[in-house]
C-alpha cells in the first residue's frame, strides 16, 4: 500500500475501534487532515486490547511516518565538544540537540508525564508527552495502564504517579530503545526550593534507572518548562549541574547524554550555560 492507502486503512479500523467516532465523516478529509484524525483517535482512546489487525495498521503507518521525518542516530548528533568546541567536563559525553525527541534513535528518550502516566489525551495538543506517545502507538498507553494497575493494587486506588520518579517502559514504534516517564514539578506559584529539589530528581532517577538497565545514552527533554511551568533558565541550570554531579561518579555508565531542546529560546539558554 502507498501512504495515501495505508492512511486510510488505519484510519478506517480506528474510526470502527471507537464507539463515539464511529460515523466520523472522513471522506472530504485531505491527507494532512485525515492524519489530524489518526493522531486525534489515538490520543483519546482509553487504554485497552487493541486488535492484531488495527496494531499491524497502526505499526505500518507510524514506521512510515518516521521514515519521512527520519531517524537521528547517536553519531549524528555532536558533543559539545565537537560543536562549540567546548572544554566543560564531560565534553565528549553531553550533547546540546534542537530537534523533535522521536526521531532519535538512543537508549532512551526522556517523557514529561503527568501524575495519571496515560499520555496526553487532548487531541494533538502540543506537549511532549502526547508526541511521544502518538509517535510511539497505542501499547504504550497499554503498558502504562498496567503499570498504574499495579501500583494501584500495592499502594491503594487513588495512586498517581509521585514526582521526580522513573518509570521505564517499551518504546515500541519509536526509534530508541526504551522511554523513561518522570513527573516533574508543577509552578503553581512561584519557585521555591522543593519545586528545585523536585526537578533535580527526576535528572538523578532518570540516570539511576538509566544505570539499572545499561542505557548508555539518554535524551532528555525540557522536563517542566511548558505546561507545568518551571522557568526556562533555572531549569536548565539545575539540569545542567545535576547531569554533571551525576557523572562526576558515574561516569563510565554513561556514553551520552543529550540535553534535547525544541526552541531557540532553550537552545541559547543551554548555549549560555555552557559557557558561564
Amino acid at each position: 500500500m502507498n501512504t495515501v492507502d495505508k492512511t486510510d486503512a488505519f484510519l478506517e479500523k480506528l474510526k470502527e475501534d471507537s464507539t463515539e467516532y464511529r460515523t466520523l465523516e472522513t471522506d472530504t478529509y485531505n491527507l494532512v487532515e485525515k492524519k489530524n484524525a489518526i493522531r486525534s483517535l489515538m490520543n483519546i482512546r482509553m487504554p485497552k486490547a487493541v486488535s492484531a489487525e488495527l496494531l499491524k495498521l497502526q505499526d505500518d503507518y507510524l514506521r512510515e511516518e518516521l521514515t519521512a521525518k527520519g531517524i537521528v542516530s547517536l553519531s549524528d548528533i555532536p558533543t559539545v565538544r565537537e560543536q562549540y568546541n567546548s572544554k566543560v567536563p564531560f565534553a565528549d559525553k553531553l550533547s546540546v540537540w534542537r530537534g523533535d525527541i522521536t526521531r532519535l534513535q538512543v537508549g532512551a528518550i526522556v517523557n514529561a508525564a503527568n501524575s495519571q502516566m496515560l499520555g496526553c489525551f487532548v487531541p494533538c495538543h502540543r506537549c511532549i508527552d502526547n508526541a511521544i506517545h502518538s509517535a510511539a502507538g497505542m501499547q504504550l498507553r497499554e503498558e502504562c495502564a498496567h503499570i498504574m494497575d499495579e501500583r494501584r493494587i500495592r499502594y491503594g486506588g487513588n495512586y498517581e504517579e509521585p514526582t521526580g520518579t522513573a518509570t521505564l517502559t517499551k518504546a515500541y514504534n519509536l526509534p530508541c530503545d526504551y522511554v523513561i516517564h518522570t513527573v516533574g514539578p508543577i509552578v503553581y506559584n512561584g519557585l521555591n526550593d522543593m519545586l528545585c529539589r523536585d526537578l533535580q530528581n527526576c535528572y538523578e532517577n532518570v540516570l539511576k534507572c538509566c544505570m539499572e538497565n545499561n542505557i548508555k545514552s539518554v535524551a532528555f527533554c525540557c522536563i517542566s518548562t511548558g505546561e507545568f511551568r518551571f522557568p526556562n533558565e533555572k531549569a536548565a541550570e539545575i539540569a545542567w549541574e545535576t547531569v554533571t554531579d551525576f557523572l562526576e561518579t558515574h561516569g563510565n555508565s554513561m556514553e551520552r547524554v543529550i540535553f534535547n531542546v525544541y526552541k531557540d529560546l532553550d537552545k541559547e539558554i543551554y548555549e549560555r550555560v555552557l559557557f558561564s
